[in-house]
């Protein structure tokens, strides 16, 4: 298909939708929200002609727990993927498949990640049909860290240039330095590839090549997954060149306040940084702006791609992540905890055609999303529905009151706890134990830094934040972790270790 030519489905009633799905970009690092640094002058053009929604929180603050409650429109007490270790069940409920029945192609392409990890789990394209119980009519995964035993498309066209052993040494080395603590995060060395072989490139070409190719009469619902900005932090040396880390702001470096929850106790042991200095902080900063400019600017390409096909007055164009990243927050990198750098993710809709720009402030998370993308498809509700379409807001625009209001509370769960988030105080408690760990009051106090938690002064605050939201969220926690406990999935022990990547 030549460049310039449309697209029209046979309902054009019916518009295209693509999700744009980044892996651990946090809700800060966008120009279009006041990151003076931050170079996304791709997203911030999306923002310019739609709706950024400020406030949105992820549904867990881990890769598969937070994919599985996109994928399914479920809290995670629901769909059991506490953390890495377990998968949601491809049959249950699932937006993809309600879209596609309500007349969409449906396509991915990039990290799933709906699927624990295996050493010897062969090539994606021998499970491909699991993507498609989920209701991916074309998948074109990618895996992050391919081996001779563990294949994906990507793995076969960097063996093509016999380039794939690079890319494997290098995500080893990766992952040993950070098994044993000897490759620290400021230190992550620039992609040994050419621009165009790095993981979010090729995805975003595969992409591409789909929709110019696409000559289906139906609409299309087109997932892009990228890897980035996940560590490593391993942008082309031209992206780190961008940025001087001495330009770079530092982060929350106060250590957690006490009394410390065990959940961050536990991370603080597993990704603590109690010795980084300032530079280093500095440092760490700059190479994952520097990925998150060169995702920005393959995501600009798919973007022009839509113009080129002409797409752009009749696709909902939406840009999202699964969790943010700690990036030294409270001396922590990663993810796993419920402070704003790990569960604050950046949320841009573009409606066919574009609107007016604004930016809403209120609370949202992937629920609303999930349904924001149901409402675009005319598709069918699922049977847990958390969330509500942003679709009415979108079209009110900034100057109605209604549109500027947000959720009365965000849920994010995590291996086992749980936080609720109002517009005024976040608290986190043992989903099991029901017993609170942190309260925060995040008017006067959104660096997070005095724990609240036993303040007597607050007790009504945080039974009210029980009965009011927990007790909801939680209702059949004990029949889920029961029926994940007697299939090997997570024990009820709530300091299990889990792999975190």
């Amino acid at each position: 298909m030549s460049p310039g030519k449309k697209v029209v489905p046979a309902n054009a009633d019916k518009p295209n939708i693509v999700l744009i799905f980044s892996d651990q970009h946090r809700g800060d690092a966008l120009g279009c929200v006041g990151n003076p640094i931050v170079r996304t002058p791709h997203l911030d053009e999306l923002a310019a002609e739609g709706v950024t929604f400020k406030s949105c929180s992820t549904s867990s603050p881990l890769c598969m727990p937070a994919r599985a409650s996109l994928v399914t429109g479920q809290y995670v007490n629901e769909h059991g993927s506490w953390g890495n270790r377990h998968e949601a069940d491809r049959f249950g409920q699932s937006h993809v498949r309600n879209i596609r029945d309500a007349g969409y192609c449906t396509a991915v392409f990039g990290k799933t990640h709906f699927r624990v990890p295996q050493v010897d789990a062969g090539h994606t394209r021998e499970r491909i049909g699991e993507l498609n119980d989920w209701g991916y009519e074309v998948a074109h995964e990618v895996i992050e860290t391919p081996s001779a035993n563990n294949r994906c498309n990507y793995a076969d066209f960097l063996a093509e240039k016999k380039k794939l052993q690079i890319y494997e040494n290098a995500m080893a080395t990766w992952k040993m330095g950070q098994a044993n603590g000897h490759l620290r995060p400021w230190e992550h060395p620039p992609n040994q590839l050419e621009e165009g072989e790095h993981v979010d490139a090729y995805i975003i070409d595969r992409a591409i090549d789909w929709v110019q190719r696409y000559d289906d009469t139906r609409p299309f619902y087109l997932q892009v997954a990228l890897v980035g900005p996940h560590p490593p932090f391993d942008a082309p040396i031209r992206y780190r060149d961008m940025f001087s880390p001495e330009d770079m702001p530092l982060a929350i470096l106060e250590p957690p306040a006490q009394p410390i929850s065990p959940q961050v106790e536990r991370m603080l042991r597993r990704r603590g940084l109690p010795d980084m200095t300032d530079s280093q902080n500095r440092l760490m900063i700059s190479h994952y702006y520097a990925k998150i400019a060169f995702d920005d600017d393959v995501i600009g390409q798919v973007i022009q791609s839509l113009k080129n096909q002409r797409l752009m007055d009749n696709t909902w164009i939406i840009y999202t992540s699964d969790h943010g990243e700690m990036l030294g927050d409270h001396k922590l990198v990663q993810k796993v905890v419920f402070y704003e750098g790990a569960v604050n993710i950046p949320l841009i809709i573009r409606p066919p055609g574009g609107t007016k720009p604004w930016m809403a402030n209120g609370l949202t998370d992937h629920y609303d999303i999930v349904n924001t993308m149901l409402d675009a498809a005319d598709g069918a509700s699922l049977d847990s529905d958390h969330g509500v379409s942003l679709i009415p807001k979108i079209d009110a625009g900034a100057g109605v009151t209604t549109a500027q209001q947000g959720k009365d509370v965000t849920f994010s769960e995590v291996n086992l706890y749980s936080m609720a988030r109002t517009e005024r105080y976040k608290m986190t408690i043992g989903s099991i134990t029901k017993q609170p760990m942190e309260l925060y009051d995040m008017k006067s106090d959104p660096d997070e830094l005095r724990n609240l938690v036993n303040e007597s002064s607050l007790s009504s605050v945080r039974d009210e934040m029980y009965h009011e939201h927990f007790s909801k969220l939680l209702h059949n926690i004990n029949k889920t972790q029961l029926e994940i406990a007697e299939i090997g999935g997570i024990p009820t022990e709530i300091h299990q270790d889990y792999p975190e990547y």
